[in-house]
């Protein structure tokens, strides 16, 4: 029997590797859009959070999500980026 690998993801915000289906993948896509993956499965580059507010404050303030597409990212985003963090742990 073979065992199946489980992917993981570094967090943007506290750096630490857990596995794929326990991240909130943040995508950007072809046209500059930024917005959060619920499903893992959109077209465009990813970079992955804890699903914790804390790990959102951090990947703002170590600019996170600049790194990782390589883009100067709004505070506008971060903002929107919280109330739909706030949206999934409510549901």
């Amino acid at each position: 029997m073979s065992v199946k690998k489980i992917p993981l993801r570094q967090c943007i915000g506290c750096g630490e590797m857990k596995s794929k289906k326990e991240m909130i993948r943040v995508l950007k896509t072809a046209e500059d859009e930024i917005i959060l993956d619920a499903t893992g499965r959109k077209n465009g580059r990813g970079a992955y959070l804890c699903p914790s507010m804390e790990c959102l404050k951090m990947a703002r303030k170590k600019k996170g999500l600049d790194r990782s597409f390589r883009m100067t990212v709004p505070e506008e985003i971060y903002d929107q980026l919280e109330k739909e963090m706030e949206n999934l742990g409510k549901q």
